[in-house]
């Protein structure tokens, strides 16, 4: 989908959001300027592919150093490892850098399974890309919440384990 049809989806839903154009970032040390300059939780995706072959986008807190042996056990998978940038691309249509909770919009089979950093559903303000890494937007936990069930994706709202 386009990211005209993402910024429709999210009006029609009632979703308010504000962005901000930048220069491409692909980590999180990179963005530390556009962090600066948008006040808020901002985040980093996990693409992530269980044991039995699923996928799953983890979006956390952009400190967060996550353990994934515990993240598996807290949200019922069996083991994961990183997915594929080529399944990223042909599941969520987005690359590398771009991963976004919002490009489940691309998966109408709903192949991917999603989990929120429970510390996010409560901001006033989360940021993430609007399917590219040369933009960020920012709404609220709850209205990304409602936007990822709109494209019938529910997400599993969890605590995140972190490495020490």
């Amino acid at each position: 989908m386009s990211e005209a049809r993402l910024y429709a989806d999210l009006a029609a839903l009632g979703v308010v959001w504000s962005s901000l154009e930048h220069e491409a970032v692909f980590t999180v040390d990179g963005s530390e300027a556009i962090h600066a300059a948008l006040p808020g939780a901002h985040t980093k995706n996990l693409f992530l592919k269980n044991a039995d072959g699923s996928f799953w986008l983890v979006t956390v807190d952009h400190a967060k150093r996550v353990d994934l042996k515990g993240l598996a056990g807290a949200v019922g998978a069996k083991k994961f490892s990183f997915g594929k940038s080529e399944d990223m691309e042909r599941l969520l249509g987005v690359t590398p850098g771009a991963v976004t909770p919002l490009a489940v919009i691309n998966d109408a089979d709903g192949a991917v399974r999603v989990v929120i950093d429970a510390d996010l559903v409560d901001a006033e303000r989360v940021h993430v890309h609007p399917l590219r890494n040369t933009a960020t937007i920012g709404l609220s936990g709850g209205d990304l919440l409602r936007a990822l069930e709109g494209w019938n994706h529910s997400a599993i709202v969890s605590g995140i384990p972190e490495r020490p």
